[in-house]
């Protein structure tokens, strides 16, 4: 079992930046790959970005390669996703989650475990 936490949201102006963490319990977490997602008012989850266990690989949406940039550190536990040159339409509920071995990192349904999400308002 692992339990997911995220942290770092809030309200900023567009151009601005914002670095979001979510913090892992469980001996476990250097052995998953992780994932964050999005889910905007009326619309569908979708995937933001990857990292695979070792942080060696990473992966993105198109809409945010070269805005966001997703890292972890094992031996804190943690994943983060920094994010810049922010826009509007990136207003949503950001979620981390733990990547299912061998499963597809951009579907949701690849996932198991999700925190709880936090707000991150893009204002215009």
């Amino acid at each position: 079992q692992v339990q997911l936490v995220e942290s770092g949201g809030g309200l900023v102006q567009a151009g601005g930046s914002l670095r979001l963490s979510c913090a892992a319990s469980g001996r476990t977490f250097s052995s998953y790959a992780m994932g964050w997602f999005r889910q905007g008012p009326g619309k569908e989850r979708e995937f933001v970005a990857a990292i695979s266990w070792s942080g060696e690989r990473t992966y993105y949406a198109d809409s945010q390669k070269g805005r966001f940039s997703i890292s972890r550190d094992n031996a804190k536990n943690t994943v983060y996703l920094q994010m810049n040159i922010l826009k509007p339409e990136d207003t949503a509920v950001y979620y981390c989650a733990t990547l299912r071995s061998g499963s597809d990192y951009r579907q949701a349904r690849s996932y198991d475990y999700w925190g709880q999400g936090t707000q991150v308002t893009v204002s215009s």
